[in-house]
């Protein structure tokens, strides 16, 4: 696709800028110990932290919000749905980079031999449907669909995908901002939270002038 060289620059371009921001946020923070005011914590989270588990499986939530991100703006002329795609993929590059960056400040490994969500404390979830490894994320089948479509049928597509993205997004965060021990990546996972909240209220609107609807 032609989405797919300039996804791929323009994630290795966000990465390498924003991990060492995130490295500097974390230092400077005072949240490497852990500690965040909660009392004497481990230097760095474990790589079964609750930490570690919310940096590692939202990089890979993000990553597929920015690959649909880019087809869509392939997709369609409408600059509203543009304009949404290039914030959605914006945000989640810088914040995919960002945790990616811890991961590299802890020295922790970013994939684990634990199914995804483990973290939460549900056992972790077995292998989704099609490719869809997390709450939220889209098929193999319904981003093959996205990329086929064109016009007003790929924007209603994408912002009904990108509400079930957004609402799993929220549950992770959600899940770290309960468990996550590291200041930083608490706020940063609550920031998430209210970004996402807000965005999906507003696919929603989008959706509606479209004729259309969230999927149940």
């Amino acid at each position: 696709m032609r989405h797919a060289g300039r996804f791929l620059a323009a994630g290795v371009m966000a990465a390498a800028l924003v991990t060492a921001g995130a490295i500097t946020y974390a230092v400077a923070d005072g949240d490497a110990s852990g500690a965040d005011g909660r009392g004497s914590g481990p230097r760095t989270p474990s790589a079964d932290s609750a930490d570690a588990g919310f940096a590692r499986d939202m990089t890979v939530h993000h990553q597929q919000a920015v690959e649909m991100s880019f087809v869509v703006r392939d997709r369609t002329d409408d600059e509203e749905v543009r304009r949404l795609a290039y914030d959605v993929a914006q945000t989640q590059a810088n914040q995919r980079g960002m945790l990616l960056g811890w991961l590299d400040l802890w020295e922790l490994p970013k994939v684990s031999a634990d199914p995804p969500m483990t973290w939460m404390g549900m056992g972790g979830m077995p292998p989704g449907e099609d490719g869809a490894l997390m709450p939220g994320m889209a098929t193999d089948a319904e981003l093959e669909r996205l990329g086929s479509l064109r016009g007003r049928r790929a924007e209603v597509l994408y912002l009904q995908l990108m509400t079930d993205h957004h609402k799993g997004g929220v549950h992770m965060a959600e899940g770290c901002a309960a468990r996550c021990e590291v200041g930083a990546e608490r706020r940063l996972a609550r920031t998430m939270v209210e970004g996402q909240e807000a965005e999906i209220d507003l696919m929603a609107d989008m959706l509606r002038k479209r004729g259309a609807a969230p999927r149940p």
